[in-house]
């Protein structure tokens, strides 16, 4: 999908109002796009959505919550009512939850699994169908994270959500190549964004402390979401199945494959260090 310009375009983006999804949103809007966005704050939906229309962007936006179909359902029909199909639907909105797996508790993981597994199948199902019947391809990018290409102790939850996300793009892109439509899992690696400062952190590492130490380390990154998107739409015009993001990404995404053993050694070293007393 040529994504150099968007003028014709409909871009679909999950999470809109802030970080990697707002950045989107608005590169897009300056490349001429249509938007549908969704976020679950409307405050800062508004706000992106007053911007991208400044740029020129026609602009549906709506208050969805991605982890109850029926949200996304209603969404859907509103996006469907104005146009036949999405040509780029990207399933941005994502939570995050800092800590080992025995103190991650069964509401964590409801509510983790609801919003960064549930919420991209909901976005999946509610749209892909449509882009299949308009039958003039298009592109998916699923969110998913470095996280989802290397497994953490301290980022158990995550982890195993950015997996099954990074896993669901994989079989899509099969499925859905006969159609024109292609699927890229976008994984990016330490990116200066408002989800640290949000996330649950849960058992010895849920501190104040911690929380302020892990955000300083991705200001001091300084990654940036608008970053991302460039990156994200650049994976997306050459339909990369994969797409690390940021060098830690990359670095990670090579030492999956070629050293196993010693980046397991290395994670547990990491833990050991990290670990509370």
């Amino acid at each position: 999908m040529d994504t150099t310009t968007l003028s014709g375009k409909t871009v679909l983006i999950t999470g809109a109002g802030s970080g990697i999804g707002r950045a989107t949103a608005l590169e897009c809007a300056r490349r001429g796009a249509r938007l549908m966005l969704c976020d679950l704050n409307d405050a800062s939906l508004a706000a992106v959505a007053a911007e991208a229309q400044r740029l020129g962007s026609p602009v549906l936006a709506r208050r969805v919550d991605v982890a109850l179909h029926a949200d996304v359902e209603a969404f859907a029909a509103a996006v469907h009512a104005e146009v036949e199909a999405v040509d780029l639907l990207i399933n941005n909105a994502g939570v995050a939850i800092g800590g080992g797996f025995l103190h991650t508790s069964l509401e964590d993981w409801d509510w983790i699994v609801g919003i960064n597994i549930r919420g991209v199948v909901h976005g999946c199902h509610y749209f892909i169908p449509a882009m299949v019947k308009r039958g003039r391809g298009g592109h998916v990018a699923n969110l998913a994270s470095a996280a989802g290409l290397v497994a953490a102790e301290p980022l158990a939850a995550y982890s195993t959500t950015k997996f099954a996300v990074v896993g669901l793009s994989e079989a899509l892109r099969d499925e859905l190549a006969p159609h024109g439509i292609g699927v890229t899992a976008i994984c990016p690696g330490l990116i200066n964004t408002p989800i640290t400062r949000a996330a649950r952190m849960v058992g010895p590492d849920g501190t104040e402390e911690l929380r302020a130490r892990l955000v300083s380390v991705y200001q001091r990154r300084n990654y940036t979401p608008e970053r991302v998107a460039l990156n994200l739409l650049r994976a997306v015009q050459r339909n990369r199945a994969v797409a690390p993001i940021a060098l830690e990404a990359w670095v990670l995404y090579y030492a999956k494959r070629l050293m196993p053993g010693l980046l397991a050694r290395f994670n547990r070293f990491t833990a050991s260090r990290t670990r509370p007393a």
